[in-house]
């Protein structure tokens, strides 16, 4: 006669219960909404970051042009980087009136363009002299004195 052999290992419990699933789903839907405008709200600051960078960029080589043609005529210039981009610029150039300083003036550019329906600008303001002037006048002031 045989005697049953007792199993002192209790039984095995596979998966998981209804009630940790349902605690499991309350907590993703608490947190999930929070994640998603988290990762929306930076995409648009990216995007915008990348458009502020593109502007700066834009408004450097601008400023470059001017500088680079000399002593700039005053008035007031505009256009826009190549043919149907969303960037504009816009040159305002000055001459500063002093008793002190001569031969200077002041350049103002700013870039704008459209970001989620509204104007965005940047603007960079510089001043160039008339190196001629300044270095004849140099030259007529140390040569009339000796």
């Amino acid at each position: 006669m045989r005697l049953p052999i007792k199993c002192s290992m209790p039984a095995r419990e596979d998966g998981f219960t209804l009630v940790e699933i349902l605690v499991t789903l309350a907590i993703l839907a608490a947190v999930l909404p929070a994640l998603l405008n988290a990762f929306a709200s930076a995409a648009r600051n990216q995007a915008l970051s990348d458009n502020s960078t593109t502007a700066l960029y834009l408004l450097k080589f601008q400023m470059a042009q001017i500088e680079m043609e000399g002593f700039p005529d005053v008035g007031e210039t505009s256009g826009e980087f190549g043919e149907n981009s969303r960037y504009h610029w816009n040159a305002i150039i000055e001459d500063i009136e002093s008793e002190e300083i001569e031969n200077v003036r002041r350049v103002q550019v700013t870039v704008t363009w459209q970001h989620k329906n509204r104007e965005r600008s940047m603007s960079m303001t510089t001043f160039v002299a008339d190196r001629q002037k300044s270095q004849t006048q140099q030259g007529q002031q140390q040569g009339g004195g000796r």
